[in-house]
């Protein structure tokens, strides 16, 4: 295949291959646009599968073994977005003729210098972490008042709870393995997947993209709809940040900076017996 110069509103002007003719599904979830009954299916559904795989298969087999519940869903994240990032690298391969995401993903063309991109992501980061913790009192009011009829084992309004009603030596093997899963690489697949791939293609609501990226990830959050509001306000200056900037390493900063430093966190809090 050729050489080409391509402009991309999200990237600017890049080098690509020429792009194979797409048919069926590829070619409509490849369109610059996605009508707005498929964005919502794109973003919800993940969700209630990753909802379906823990309450059929990974609550029971966490409960079986005495681990923390907080396994079972780390394990009903990666059976579906594993699959779900693979599904990604498909559509690279009808687009490109190989597995790439060139095509797929757009705000990938890093624009903002090194410089400006940390000093951008770094109050964004500390933006996640105050808020996801100084909101943790809304979460247990909104979960006390109106979700405690859902059937997830040690469901609670602070995340901490899937961690409970085991030792400590097993809290922390728990964490300590979901640390590369749930610490980095779901939420890695988490920005490529909504930020990446499906903002885009909302691009022509202007700023209507990243507020309803924003709303539809929260409530993609199944196995938490009790920090739907909290996710509003902690997490909104991610896909704000990546739809105005056209640079997705903002959000990933924010996001898998955030999971990541959290895990640790509560690694080393429960290995120094701090909580």
């Amino acid at each position: 295949m050729a050489s080409i110069v391509v402009m991309d509103d999200t990237n600017g002007p890049t080098v690509a291959t020429e792009s194979r003719p797409l048919h069926g599904a590829a070619k409509r979830l490849l369109a610059d646009r996605h009508s707005l009954p498929l964005s919502i299916a794109l973003h919800l559904v993940p969700g209630a599968l990753i909802v379906a795989v823990y309450l059929l298969f990974a609550e029971p087999f966490v409960l079986a073994i005495g681990a923390p519940v907080f396994l079972g869903w780390a394990i009903a994240l990666c059976v579906v977005l594993g699959p779900l990032m693979a599904g990604l690298y498909w559509l690279g391969h009808q687009r490109n003729g190989r597995f790439s995401l060139r095509g797929v993903l757009h705000y990938t063309g890093k624009p903002l210098p090194r410089g400006k991109l940390v000093a951008m992501a770094i109050p964004m980061f500390l933006w996640m972490m105050v808020l996801s913790t100084a909101l943790i009192p809304l979460d247990n009011f909104v979960f006390d008042h109106f979700f405690t009829w859902l059937p997830f084992a040690d469901a609670g309004g602070s995340a901490t709870t899937y961690l409970q009603g085991s030792g400590r030596s097993a809290m922390l093997a728990t964490l300590v393995v979901c640390l590369p899963l749930t610490g980095i690489a779901l939420p890695l697949i988490e920005e490529f997947y909504f930020r990446g791939f499906l903002m885009p293609r909302l691009a022509h609501l202007g700023r209507g993209a990243p507020v309803l990226s924003t709303v539809l990830f929260s409530l993609y959050h199944f196995w938490a709809p009790w920090t739907f509001v909290s996710k509003l306000v902690f997490f909104f200056p991610g896909p704000w940040f990546v739809w105005k900037k056209k640079d997705i390493r903002l959000s990933i900063a924010m996001h898998v900076g955030t999971t990541s430093i959290s895990t640790v966190g509560g690694i080393v809090a429960i290995a120094f017996n701090i909580v």
